[in-house]
């Protein structure tokens, strides 16, 4: 899980400026609350630099909390709204010593750009602060689970991220398409099942899946997610330097299973020939049954679909834990007003605040309190898991591009069978994992 990898370079900026489509007001007003920090103000103040732009609903609901925090506490916050490249200069304003003392990215780039290195400050002290106004500790608040699927940093903690979005992926379709419910009285328990259904709709003409063909990522979920029902962890079986885990025969059967997509004519044609975002379109236009995805897609097509759409969702048969990916703060490595920023990120996780995550931003929070928007409400559910984990498993680096993309597209795209794939993905493993030593 590195910057280099995570939801790729269009899925982060999908997971992130997407939800500018829901259409949203600002959350620009808050009533006062006399009980926000202890008794009295603190003043003082830090500096704050986020992912987010000014004009996404993210940006207004923190900016709306950053607001009443200064009225509440006296504290002041000098934020900036960096944007997306806030991934990139982070490291070198920490090199320059003219980084910000808090930021906020996906988990799988706080961990690429600062915490792997040791660059992310340990905030276990804020897992022990209560949360104004609602008076219970973060740490009950924020289920631990989502600190527990993390990778640690080199000290072997978990908490450098307080996380304020949950989000994953998965298997997505329209409940109300009649074709769909016709094929699918309940949600399938296993891959033959799911076949079946895929049967079904192709027997009424309608493809099972849509598919942006030239993206790894989410086609690629449906191999990592057929792994983990096999029992195998993706990032085990790519952090293996001799080759050999992909002779596991649950590995080759997850190809086979993916294999039986590609060769069943399941997906919708002219998959290979387009580019994004025509296919999720399409899917939003009732020509294709189900699309994997994260579960920002709800808010990318909500101008597309009617009214009468009802969205479901589901993790392919057999898997066992939901996908994870957060968005959080983080503390620089010599963020100098630490009490401060840590007050804030208590301050920001009060449901009458976080909810504007889902109410204004069209978003899940970690908090298991804050309902869910309704159409991510089964989404929602999926993370009630008692255990997520990353999505492939975390697996970070180099690997992703020069391993995984061109050999898992290839597959997909049908240009060589599930047996092939395992074998060049076998043999670049190895080489790739020589010329890394």
């Amino acid at each position: 899980m590195g910057s280099s990898t995570g939801r790729g370079p269009r899925l982060l900026a999908i997971a992130t400026a997407a939800v500018l489509a829901v259409g949203v007001s600002a959350c620009s007003s808050s009533k006062s609350s006399s009980s926000a920090g202890g008794s009295g103000k603190s003043g003082g103040s830090f500096s704050y630099w986020s992912m987010w732009r000014q004009d996404e609903p993210q940006a207004k609901v923190i900016q709306a909390a950053i607001n009443q925090f200064t009225a509440d506490t006296g504290i002041k916050v000098d934020v900036e709204w960096t944007g997306r490249d806030v991934a990139k200069k982070i490291g070198p304003a920490m090199a320059a010593g003219k980084a910000p003392d808090m930021w906020d990215e996906g988990a799988d780039v706080i961990y690429g750009a600062a915490a792997q290195n040791g660059n992310a400050k340990d905030l276990s002290a804020v897992l022990d602060m209560t949360i104004p106004t609602d008076n219970e500790k973060v740490s009950a608040a924020v289920p631990s689970k989502y600190w527990d699927s993390l990778p640690k940093d080199p000290n072997g903690g978990q908490h450098w991220v307080i996380p304020y979005e949950a989000s994953t992926a998965g298997i997505f379709y329209n409940s109300a398409d009649p074709t769909v419910s016709a094929a699918m009285s309940s949600q399938p328990s296993t891959w033959d099942d799911f076949i079946k259904v895929c049967d079904a709709l192709k027997a009424k003409s309608e493809p099972c899946l849509a598919s942006e063909g030239e993206d790894s990522w989410t086609n690629g979920l449906w191999f990592d997610y057929l792994l983990n029902a096999g029992g195998v962890n993706f990032n085990d079986l790519a952090s293996d330097k001799t080759g050999a885990a992909w002779d596991n025969p649950a590995v080759l059967k997850a190809a086979q299973q993916v294999e039986q997509l590609v060769k069943g004519g399941y997906i919708i044609p002219t998959y290979t020939a387009t580019k994004y975002p025509a296919q999720q379109t399409n899917w939003a236009g009732g020509k294709a049954g189900f699309l994997m995805n994260g579960n920002w897609v709800t808010a990318e097509v909500a101008k597309q679909i009617p009214s009468t759409w009802k969205y479901g969702f589901m993790l392919p048969p057999g898997a066992t834990q939901p996908d994870s990916m957060i968005f959080g703060f983080a503390l620089t490595k010599n963020a100098k007003n630490v009490s401060q920023a840590e007050q804030f990120m208590a301050y920001f996780l009060q449901k009458k605040t976080l909810s504007g995550i889902s109410t204004e931003a069209g978003n899940i929070t970690p908090r298991t309190d804050i309902p869910a928007p309704a159409e991510l409400t089964d989404v929602q559910k999926t993370l009630d898991a008692p255990k997520l984990r990353l999505t492939f498993d975390g697996v970070s680096g180099d690997w992703t591009t020069k391993v995984w993309n061109q050999n898992f597209l290839d597959f997909w795209h049908g240009k060589i069978d599930a047996a092939a794939f395992i074998a060049k993905m076998k043999s670049d493993q190895v080489s790739f994992w020589k010329s890394q030593s």
